[in-house]
């Protein structure tokens, strides 16, 4: 029984291939190969074996360095955010839950980049924003082309990576090791910072890796909320 089910697994073991290790296996040769002319007149190209594409790598350090500063920042915001949320779910009903849980996936369901354009046309300098403030003589401020825009769009995009793997873990937690921690004395802060916390690691570290990861090689954010810079 078991090896028939495993015959399951072959669709995924083929995406996965397809879609997963080809593609890395195809930027790993470009990182080590170079095209080269070999023959001027018929323009005969031919690949040789390279180490320069990494020794030109220096020329970007600014460039990874910003964006590992603004992975950092959007991982951090997302937890400072995403923690209380998924600590308010799993205290709540099964039918709240729901409709939270909807709430967040809900922007999920449309395209990556039609979400990042939705932030362009609020964020422009006459876009929707800027133009309600302007209704109480307020800017136009710069908010478009900006690092915190970055920040934003990442935030806005990735958030729910974030929730689901927190709630999924504090649901899990037996309510009778938090009972059994009040009965010892511990008051809601000392419960939490003792038992819910140290509990909840697994769900947070899942969290950051998930948002850390397409945080910091996005480039459609990057592009579209930050501008050439």
């Amino acid at each position: 029984m078991k090896n028939k089910l495993s015959w399951f697994a072959v669709p995924y073991v083929v995406w996965m291939a397809l879609f997963t290790v080809i593609p890395i296996v195809m930027m790993v040769v470009y990182a080590f190969t170079q095209e080269i002319v070999v023959d001027t007149e018929t323009g005969e190209k031919a690949v040789r074996f390279t180490l320069n594409n990494f020794a030109q790598m220096g020329a970007y350090t600014v460039v990874f360095l910003r964006s590992f500063k603004l992975a950092l920042v959007s991982t951090a915001v997302c937890l400072l955010i995403g923690y209380p949320i998924s600590y308010w779910m799993a205290k709540e009903g099964a039918q709240f839950q729901k409709a939270a849980m909807a709430l967040i996936m809900l922007p999920m369901w449309m395209n990556f980049l039609l979400r990042t354009y939705s932030w362009m046309f609020l964020l422009e300098k006459r876009g929707l924003i800027n133009s309600f403030l302007g209704l109480f003589g307020i800017g136009p401020f710069q908010m478009i082309n900006t690092q915190g825009a970055v920040v934003l769009g990442m935030v806005y995009n990735f958030l729910p990576f974030m929730i689901l793997p927190i709630l999924s873990v504090l649901e899990k937690i037996d309510p009778k090791v938090m009972e059994a921690a009040q009965d010892l004395g511990a008051n809601s802060a000392l419960t939490f910072r003792k038992v819910i916390l140290p509990l909840s690691l697994p769900g947070v570290l899942s969290g950051i890796t998930m948002v850390f990861v397409p945080a910091v090689s996005t480039f459609a954010i990057s592009r579209l909320l930050g501008g050439n810079n």
